[in-house]
C-alpha cells in the first residue's frame, strides 16, 4: 500500500512525455505566436496599404517624396512618375520614392 501511494505521488509531481514537453515549451510557443501577430502581421498590413496607395496615384495628385519634395503628378509611367515641382520644372522619380499622397485629384463632372 505504501509503495502504491509513493508511486502515485511521484507520477503526479513529474509529468512525463508530451505533457511535460508542452508545459516546458508552452511559454516559448506563446511568445512566438504573439510576436507573429504584433510584428509580422502588422508589417504585412502596412505593406499592403502602401501598395494600394502607390497603385491609386493618378495625374493631378499632390504627393510627398521620400526626399522631401512636394509636387503634382504630371504623368504616370510603369515604373516612374513625372513630378511637376514648379512652373516649367518637372522631375522623373521612381514610384517607390512616394512617401504620401497629400491631396487626391478630384475631377468634377458637369451636372
Amino acid at each position: 500500500m505504501n509503495t502504491i501511494s509513493l508511486l502515485a505521488e511521484v507520477s503526479a509531481q513529474q509529468p512525463g512525455g508530451l505533457q511535460g514537453l508542452l508545459i516546458s515549451f508552452g511559454p516559448f510557443i506563446l511568445i512566438i505566436v504573439v510576436m507573429y501577430f504584433l510584428l509580422f502581421r502588422s508589417q504585412q498590413k502596412k505593406n499592403k496599404e502602401r501598395q494600394l496607395m502607390l497603385n491609386s496615384v493618378t495625374a493631378g495628385d499632390k504627393i510627398l517624396t521620400a526626399g522631401g519634395l512636394i509636387g503634382t503628378v504630371a504623368k504616370i509611367e510603369e515604373k516612374s512618375i513625372l513630378l511637376k515641382v514648379a512652373e516649367n520644372v518637372k522631375l522623373e522619380i521612381s514610384r517607390t520614392a512616394i512617401s504620401a499622397v497629400l491631396e487626391k485629384c478630384t475631377i468634377q463632372g458637369n451636372n
